[in-house]
């Protein structure tokens, strides 16, 4: 018997979602996914630092294989996010045996997406590191760190689907417990396999497979121990055309998001490519850092899901509203500070990577701080497209997902790169950030005053 369905558990857990004071319920939610985040963005970070002492073609490798792993974790959050809205809504409504059905259904998808990815991918991966922007000098590296991202392709992608699932289920501790393990072990294997097992950059990736397979299992092993959690069942997988459905609709914004990064990047390293790999190798750090620093803002924002879409559908309109609006001011304070911080030290960052590239320093510490300009802006991005795509409008989720990338940065890097060269690269994500910003308010407009304006009297 699922340990969910005892109706006591799942009562408590609606009580405590639609009637807990929001923003405790956001920062508790909230403070484990900004974590979660964060050990996400340190197993790139890792790799990134130590592999950075094999030399600068080495440390771009890492920049070439990124949008690959963007790939894989699009379809992790596609089936994560898609099945993780759907439960969360589910479980306000109290339809506790739908919710079971689409977690199995969620994860044992992805694990086969995962898998085809992987066979797929070492087939071609020659030719698939090329197309992803490599040079010739960077080529041998970049093939050495591909093969074991690969071939733990389908626990990379499985880990977030499992860690969705149990944030949107307001477990996001137990999420965190197994992404931290999962972390921990990275950042230890990193050294031992690069430098004392002299495996060079194939080290870094035999890391973070060995790592995503740990997380993965610890992960399904969270749902079956810690109390009110739905564990994954095999006989409660159902790949239906309903349920695939429901899985696009709450996870096709997601999987645009980080298809469309994926692409950019992959456009990125071959504009960058012309300057050297100093130049890619500095995009690349800067791209990492990037991902640590929005990871407060996603963080609170996968704290918000939930109760978003706990009270949407238990039809408690007025705190979706009210928890918003507290992550907005959240986010726009703290990447304003995040933004000041980084501008200033923006050389001394970049040389922790390369001290001894004063090209990759001088490349990334101005890449860097233009990036800084446009960071206040992303919360109010990002939480308005979390909003939309946890209320299940799959339209306009979709709709902001592409505008940030697809909308305004490649006419961005259409125009300005020919113009400005490496400068108009630099200045193409925030100038499309901005825009960005600009274009998501009619969207919030709109939900805040017409789709959440109906409160239910209590």
């Amino acid at each position: 018997m699922n340990k969910i369905s005892n109706p006591n558990q799942n009562e408590t857990k609606l009580k405590q979602m639609t009637t807990t004071p929001v923003e405790k319920l956001v920062v508790t939610l909230g403070i484990p996914s900004m974590a979660i985040m964060m050990i996400s963005g340190l197993y790139n970070m890792a790799d990134t630092y130590f592999v950075s002492s094999l030399g600068t073609s080495a440390v771009a490798s890492v920049g070439i294989v990124f949008p690959l792993m963007a790939i894989i974790q699009a379809m992790g959050f596609l089936f994560g996010q898609g099945s993780g809205n759907y439960i969360s809504r589910e479980l306000g409504a109290q339809r506790v045996e739908r919710a079971s059905q689409m977690a199995a259904t969620g994860f044992f998808s992805c694990l086969i997406v995962g898998a085809l990815i992987a066979t797929t991918g070492l087939i071609l991966i020659n030719p698939l590191v090329r197309a992803l922007g490599s040079t010739p000098t960077i080529l041998p590296y970049a093939i050495s760190y591909m093969r074991f991202i690969l071939i733990g392709a389908p626990f990379m992608a499985s880990s977030l689907v499992l860690n969705n699932q149990l944030r949107f289920q307001g477990s996001s501790f137990s999420g965190m417990i197994g992404m931290m393990t999962g972390a921990i072990l990275n950042v230890l294997l990193d050294p031992l396999l690069i430098f004392v097992c002299k495996m060079g950059v194939m080290g870094a990736s035999l890391a973070t497979a060995i790592s995503q397979f740990v997380s993965c299992s610890v992960l399904i092993t969270m749902g079956y121990v810690r109390k009110g959690n739905i564990p994954i069942n095999p006989r409660h997988f159902s790949p239906s055309i309903r349920n695939y459905k429901e899985i696009l609709r709450g996870g096709f914004p997601s999987l645009l998001r980080q298809g469309m990064q994926s692409a950019m990047t992959i456009v990125i390293n071959h504009l960058a490519g012309v300057y050297g790999d100093a130049a890619i190798a500095a995009i690349s750090i800067v791209n990492r850092i990037g991902i640590i620093a929005g990871s407060a803002v996603m963080g609170m924002g996968q704290g918000f899901q939930p109760v978003c879409g706990f009270n949407y559908g238990a039809k408690r309109y007025d705190r979706v509203k009210k928890a918003f609006w507290f992550c907005v001011g959240f986010a726009t304070i703290t990447m304003s500070v995040l933004a000041i911080l980084m501008a200033v030290f923006a050389p001394r960052i970049i040389s922790l990577f390369r001290r001894d590239d004063a090209d990759v320093i001088f490349m990334g510490a101005r890449y860097l701080r233009f990036h800084c300009i446009a960071m206040p802006f992303i919360g109010w991005v990002a939480l308005v497209s979390m909003m939309t795509q946890t209320m299940g409008k799959a339209r306009e989720a979709s709709i902001l997902s592409l505008a940030r990338q697809g909308l305004f940065l490649l006419p961005s890097l259409l125009i300005f790169p020919p113009i400005l060269g490496l400068l108009g690269i630099q200045i193409s994500q925030p100038i499309s950030d901005i825009a960005s910003f600009f274009f998501a308010i009619p969207f919030a407009v709109k939900i805040l005053r017409k789709d959440l304006h109906e409160v239910p009297i209590q």
